[in-house]
């Protein structure tokens, strides 16, 4: 890698400086301002409205490796969350202008609406390069239009930062208080569905949970109450629930699970049926007694291949996360159920004596195909078996 300058180039109005003294020279999208966090990049070619609302990207900022981001605009339907939670953004090219039926304002007024911060014109592919031989790096993006950085002080600031290993983040991207949720999946012609008397209740405990997971579970007529992070297993049980949802979300498993390991401990022992997806499988695992453990790089992209060895089956799945479970923790009464064909990595398990299983991927995640859906189905149909 060249040694970096501090000179502007001329027309830069933002930088992205990482905690080893690089910097990337750019132009400033969305709001102005600063950031710190970690950086990580998504391969996904689609989807960029969803990633930046998506509640597991809490305290990082995502480097999008396809160019064109921006040519659908954005709306109002599209998101996982009410408000974008990464932090921000890395582009190659300036954001495309919108060009799609359902776009109802150009991604760079959205970025600013919401005081996200954003660079363009990064070499993308350099700075991925960059993250994949040495790790997702502490870094931070500043947005000034006079072209104005103090780059020593924001290389001091990127090293200040603490980083994601030991950060339990679900509580400040959990609800505050219960609700029901009873919107469906999407659809063409009518938009969002609504389920009216549905046949199984299912409590989700939100660590930072996706829209779109809770809409799979309902557009298969189950009733949803989503409870807060830190809801005990006294007050899920109190609420006769079907099936139990572990959600996913953003921060180090360990570290929260330092209040959600017991209470996902009894709702095991419960009997009752248990899925869980992403931060879910990892501290339903600890739960069980395995260990977790920070990856270099993560997985972050909607074209991974994950084996099902239950099904002999492959899927193509959507993928964010940078904690994973070690495979070789199992205890004897866990079954590892899917894998990483990437890296061999563990993506999911089931208990050998219980109606309880997670995957570390995103199955309500549309990475083009929807390879992943039947997990949904598979939960309730345990729902089902335990009624019966």
């Amino acid at each position: 890698m060249s040694a970096p300058t501090h000179t502007p180039p001329p027309g830069a109005s933002a930088v992205l400086v990482l905690a080893d003294g690089s910097v990337f020279w750019g132009r400033g999208v969305g709001a102005r301002g600063e950031v710190v966090g970690e950086v990580c990049f998504n391969t996904s070619i689609t989807g960029y409205q969803e990633i930046m609302t998506d509640p597991s990207y809490a305290g990082q900022m995502i480097t999008f490796t396809f160019p064109h981001i921006g040519n659908v605009g954005t709306n109002d339907e599209d998101i996982e969350n009410a408000k974008p939670v990464a932090l921000g953004c890395i582009l190659r090219q300036d954001i495309t202008e919108p060009s799609n039926y359902r776009a109802q304002k150009h991604f760079n007024d959205w970025l600013a609406e919401h005081g996200r911060i954003g660079i363009a014109g990064v070499d993308t592919r350099r700075l991925t390069k960059r993250i994949r031989t040495e790790g997702a790096p502490n870094g931070v993006i500043c947005h000034s239009e006079d072209g104005s950085f103090d780059i020593e002080a924001l290389i001091a600031k990127a090293n200040d930062w603490p980083g994601l290993e030991g950060m339990d983040l679900a509580k400040d991207n959990s609800c505050t208080t219960g609700y029901d949720w009873d919107e469906a999946l999407w659809t063409r012609e009518g938009g969002y569905g609504k389920v009216g008397n549905a046949k199984h209740h299912v409590v989700a405990i939100d660590y930072g949970v996706k829209r779109n997971i809770l809409r799979n579970l309902a557009s298969l007529d189950c009733k949803v109450s989503v409870v807060p992070a830190t809801t005990s297993a006294d007050e899920i049980l109190a609420m006769n629930p079907d099936g139990i949802f572990l959600s996913n979300g953003p921060g180090d498993p360990a570290a929260t699970g330092e209040y959600a390991v017991p209470t996902i401990k009894a709702l095991i022992e419960s009997g009752k049926p248990v899925f869980g997806i992403c931060l879910g499988h990892q501290m339903m695992a600890l739960a069980l007694g395995a260990k977790t453990m920070k990856m270099d790089v993560g997985h972050r992209g909607a074209n991974h291949p994950v084996k099902d060895t239950t099904t002999g089956v492959v899927e193509i799945t959507s993928q964010n996360h940078g904690f994973v479970v070690d495979k070789d923790s199992l205890p004897e009464n866990v079954e590892a159920t899917h894998f990483s064909l990437f890296d061999g990595s563990l993506a999911g398990l089931r208990l050998k004596d219980k109606p309880v299983f997670a995957v570390q991927y995103h199955p309500e995640a549309s990475p083009g195909p929807h390879d992943s859906h039947y997990l949904f189905k598979r939960f309730v149909g345990l729902i089902e078996d335990a009624k019966a």
